[in-house]
């Protein structure tokens, strides 16, 4: 009994009003939302990411090489577990050598061409 007088006592049922309820579950349904949708946008950010880095090495070599700032890349030669990229930067060409490790894409190779 002890549990329910305090119980009573902090929610306070007998002053609660409709509008103070129906503004309360408003607010909440709204943060419920917002939470979900910003998860499920981390969520997909995530896995665009990974595809990039495992599926798509022609987007991995930018993510791979963040401080080479390359703007413009060029297939030179393909193979299935092997690529070769001539990739422009502002301080001039790079040959770039990417090989598929297990999982994913990493760079084997970079050298500056004059």
């Amino acid at each position: 009994m002890l549990v329910f007088a305090i119980i009573k006592q902090v929610m306070e049922l007998h002053t609660l009003h409709r509008n103070k309820y129906v503004g309360t579950v408003f607010w909440a349904l709204v943060l419920c939302v917002t939470i979900v949708t910003v998860a499920s946008f981390l969520g997909r950010a995530a896995r665009n990411l990974n595809a990039a880095v495992i599926d798509k090495p022609d987007i991995a070599i930018y993510l791979l090489l963040p401080e080479e700032h390359i703007f413009a890349t060029t297939l030179l030669k393909e193979e299935e577990k092997e690529r070769h990229y001539i990739a422009e930067t502002s301080d001039g060409p790079l040959f770039v050598k990417l090989v598929k490790g297990e999982r994913e894409w990493y760079v084997a190779t970079v050298e500056k061409l004059h």
